[in-house]
């Protein structure tokens, strides 16, 4: 229990040290780039093909209870609302910490049982600054942009199912979302988006940092990251949904 709540406090300490260190100087401004773009171009792809099924069966769901309670002129508003508020940002999340977060512990595992991560504190370099801040914003910035693309994606995939499959009406669909969803649920959506992408990042870089030695070390790494992650995950999303609907009104409430 006690090394349990050890790991916890190190986790919390190296997050509230990468926020610190985010605004010192000098700033690794192309190692946020590469980190940027590795970490985007390994994860669009997954996350367009998992947008697609999440919007479809989230609208053929909601399509078929509307139509048993009588309210399928609300399916559009329902199945996007989902798709904006809580499939996309969990998918996105999902898929950066499977592929680009999994890549990013490998990686500081392997410089750990190297002992550059030492070598760097030897010669003054602080690892978090030129380290892990790049790798934790450039997961912060690929969430948000991925986020957006999954939203796009699963809307496009929930209303193609909604009216091809199931012969829903294209103008309704369209009128119910309009009528019930306001800005604030995209922005929740993209809150959500960069708390998670700063989560998948500093737990990928705190199991890379404290990885045991040998290649093994590095495997076990990896999996716990992606495993905590998702944990991590889904409370943070319970937490921030509740808060949002709690403080936040309903579109015509």
């Amino acid at each position: 229990m006690s090394r349990a709540l050890t790991q916890v406090g190190a986790l919390f300490a190296l997050a509230l040290d990468t926020i610190r260190a985010s605004f010192r100087r000098p700033f690794a401004g192309r190692e946020l780039v590469e980190q940027f773009w590795f970490v985007t171009s390994v994860s669009w792809v997954p996350a367009m093909l998992v947008a697609i099924p999440f919007g479809a069966v989230i609208a053929l769901q909601l399509g078929t209870l509307t139509v048993q309670v009588g309210a399928q002129s609300f399916t559009g508003a329902a199945s996007v609302l989902a798709v904006v508020q809580q499939a996309a940002p969990i998918v996105t999340t999902l898929v950066i910490a499977g592929a680009g977060g999994a890549a990013i512990c490998a990686d500081l595992g392997a410089r750990t049982i190297r002992e550059e991560i030492e070598a760097l504190k030897v010669i003054g370099v602080d690892p978090i600054q030129r380290l892990v801040v790049p790798r934790v914003l450039g997961c912060m910035g690929s969430a948000v942009l991925l986020n957006g693309l999954v939203s796009v994606v699963g809307v496009l995939g929930g209303y193609f199912f909604n009216v091809v499959v199931q012969g829903g009406t294209p103008g309704a669909y369209l009128a119910s979302f309009t009528a019930l969803a306001q800005t604030s649920d995209l922005v929740v959506g993209e809150i959500k988006a960069l708390a998670f992408g700063f989560i998948a990042g500093v737990v990928a870089a705190y199991r890379g940092l404290n990885t045991r030695p040998g290649p093994k070390g590095v495997g076990e790494s990896v999996n716990q990251s992606v495993v905590v992650t998702f944990l991590l995950l889904f409370f943070v999303n319970f937490v921030i949904t509740t808060l949002y609907l709690q403080l936040v009104p309903g579109k015509g409430a």
